[in-house]
């Protein structure tokens, strides 16, 4: 397997484009209204094809080793967002509160899947539960993550009414997540045999998304309401949370008595977020005005986890050992 590389990724790079792109040439009038339809469209096709990827037998092959699995799921949906909420009068201090719900929303998102078995396995981790406690993450972020952004975003001041959040949930990811799976039977192996073009249906679908929301946060005056200076409190607060998750992670899992393969399956699937998850499910949650400010700490964070991943990877590969 490829090393994972201490550099940015593709999808790092692209973003940072499409953001330049957006702050130079944002869309506007008719075209803005075009794009927000494309992108409707494009986010339920994304979940169609997550729907139709995501294996069952995957998710039960791992299910006997439980207590890995929700202690993943804690650090996932409990203690990442209980831990923005603590840091909430920090933050505050020194970022927006735009940014803050950005902070929050990052907190409440599922676990990264390829990403996080990728990097499983090259630290010589416990393969088979990574992608067990991946997918489900995945799974169960579909229902959890709107509840959360209900429980504790909306709350704080950002988003849709919880009405119009739900019917959002409903028919833009739901049905067709639903609808994927209902046809994975007879799907599959297509989808085994184009991963390559559905690839770049996630990645074109994430892209899209980025285009119009940073374009309408241009028009709203983002880089006027966003220093240097917070761009790097930003990147701060990434690494403290990052830090701070992977050190609980890693104490926890040597407190219940995991063995280092299961060790390793807990820091790297309990420590990241999912961007290909997040971009979508942001635009459906969030009023259009607000999400190019919530996506900022998302797209931050993305590529910190995985440099220090790479970097973690290798050191947990390195012990003597099979």
């Amino acid at each position: 397997m490829k090393r994972p590389r201490f550099l940015p990724d593709n999808l790092t790079l692209m973003l940072l484009t499409v953001i330049l792109t957006a702050s130079f040439f944002p869309c506007t009038g008719q075209v803005a209204v075009a794009f927000d339809w494309l992108t409707t469209l494009m986010i339920g096709l994304l979940f169609f094809m997550h729907g139709a990827k995501l294996s069952r037998e995957a998710v039960i092959a791992g299910a006997s080793h439980w207590r890995l699995h929700l202690t993943v799921l804690l650090f996932t949906f409990a203690i990442f967002p209980l831990l923005g909420l603590l840091l909430k009068p920090a933050l505050l201090l020194i970022i927006t509160p735009d940014l803050y719900l950005g902070i929050l929303f990052l907190c409440v998102l599922p676990s990264t899947v390829q990403s996080s078995i990728a990097f499983t396995a090259v630290a010589r981790g416990n393969v088979p539960a990574a992608i067990c406690s991946a997918s489900a993450s995945n799974l169960l972020g579909i229902f959890l993550t709107p509840v959360l952004v209900g429980m504790i975003v909306v709350a704080h001041g950002a988003g849709h009414s919880s009405l119009d959040s739900i019917l959002k949930i409903v028919y833009q990811l739901l049905v067709p997540f639903v609808a994927g799976q209902i046809v994975r039977p007879w799907i599959a192996p297509w989808i085994e045999r184009h991963k390559d073009v559905l690839k770049m249906v996630d990645q074109s679908s994430i892209l899209l998304v980025v285009y119009v929301a940073f374009s309408e946060a241009v028009e709203q005056g983002l880089w006027k309401q966003l220093p240097l200076y917070m761009l790097v409190s930003l990147i701060g607060i990434s690494a403290v949370m990052l830090a701070i998750i992977m050190a609980l992670a890693t104490y926890s899992s040597r407190r219940f008595g995991f063995n280092k393969e299961d060790e390793i399956t807990v820091v790297f699937c309990g420590s990241k977020k999912s961007l290909a998850s997040g971009v979508p499910m942001a635009k459906v949650l969030f009023a259009s005005q607000s999400v190019g400010m919530v996506l900022l700490p998302l797209m931050l964070f993305h590529q910190l986890q995985l440099m220090v991943c790479a970097v973690m990877a290798q050191k947990y590969a390195s012990r003597k050992g099979t």
